[in-house]
């Protein structure tokens, strides 16, 4: 069963997983496309992001990933995730700048 996801005003979902091929951090995009930039993610109300997950699951071996799930995000251009985790899920590793993965804008 999954989990209930409180949103607060002004917050939204993404849908995002992880690439069998190099385990890099993807995100659902609105062509049901798996985008390694967060920019490019669709920012989903609740209702949205239930039917997204869904078909996103169904297909997440086809597609290449694994552990698909949906996460809050600020409700901007690009999304800003809420959490720490994913922060550094989405802009890279927290110990050099120079492993930082470019945020598009």
């Amino acid at each position: 069963m999954k989990r209930p996801v409180r949103l607060e005003p002004g917050q939204k979902l993404v849908l995002t997983a992880n690439r069998l091929l190099d385990g890099r951090t993807v995100w659902w995009g609105a062509d049901g496309t798996w985008d390694s930039h967060i920019g490019r993610a669709a920012i989903l109300d609740a209702d949205e992001a239930e039917v997204a997950l869904l078909r996103a699951t169904e297909q997440a071996q086809r597609d290449g990933v694994v552990g698909v799930y949906d996460t809050a995000v600020l409700d901007v251009v690009p999304p800003e995730p809420v959490t720490v985790r994913e922060k550094i899920r989405a802009h890279g590793p927290t110990v050099h700048p120079e492993f930082a993965v470019e945020t598009e804008q």
